[in-house]
Order: structure tokens, then sequence, then C-alpha cells
């Protein structure tokens, strides 16, 4: 599986949400500025992760965006999903009439795999993370 740049930026974006969470909305142009994301693309992606109920977004010269629920309880393989779409590895592995069992055994289990990893792994995690690199001047991008 592959995440593409949409994935990875929503992502950086709620965790940086995460970091100011309970603290009230925080604008897109300080999330694009602290994640290093084009801020009209992010734009597009705070929209999805809106619909996708992980954040609220108020309008204004005060408004912004802030997490909906605690950063614990959203799973990045819900954002992943929510982002990208499937976790399967190919895109036709739940079409009716895959013909290859063989291949089909390995792809489903590839996909299950990759959920697990991702179920254990929540927004929180990535925020500890990347505030425990932040002390070294790296930072932790997935």
């Amino acid at each position: 599986m592959r995440i593409s740049t949409k994935g990875d930026y929503g992502v950086r974006a709620l965790i940086e949400l995460s970091h100011h969470y309970g603290e009230g909305t925080v604008q897109s142009a300080q999330i694009a500025a602290r994640q290093r994301v084009p801020e009209p693309y992010l734009d597009q992606l705070l929209t999805t992760l809106r619909k996708a109920g992980f954040i609220r977004s108020v309008r204004g010269p005060q408004g912004g965006h802030a997490l909906v629920k605690s950063p614990d309880e959203i799973k990045l393989s819900d954002v992943i999903r929510s982002l990208e779409g499937s976790l399967s590895p190919v895109s036709h592995l739940h079409d009716e009439g895959y013909q290859c069992r063989a291949a089909h055994e390995i792809w489903h289990q590839v996909e299950e795999a990759t959920a697990e990893i991702l179920d254990g792994v929540s927004i929180a995690d990535l925020a500890a993370r990347e505030r425990e690199y932040s002390g070294t001047g790296e930072r932790y991008v997935i």
C-alpha cells in the first residue's frame, strides 16, 4: 500500500491539531506553515477531514479548525481510509469474480496486516513521536 501526499498531509494536519487539542481552533495558515503543507491543498484536505467527522471548522477572522474528539480516539486506519479509500493493496480485491485465488489470499492478508498496524496507532501516538523528535531537531513523518 502506498500513502499519497493526500494521506500524508492529512495526517500531518491532524497531528498539528492534536498539539492544540482543547485550546480552541487553529487557522489553516498556521497548520500549513508548521507542517510545511501547501495551504490551498490543505484546505481541501481539511474539508474532507471535516466531512469524515474528525474536525470541526469555524469561519471568520477568529475561526479555524479543531479536533472533534481526543487524539487518542482517532485511529490512523480510519484517517487513511477517509483520505485514501480502501487499505487493499490492489484496487479490485473485493470485486466479485476475482480470478486468481492464490493471489487473492495473499492480498487479503496484506490488507488485514496493514489494518492491524494502522488500527494500533492513534493521532496522539504520532503527535507524541513528533514532540519526541522535535527536541533533537528532527521531525517524525510517516
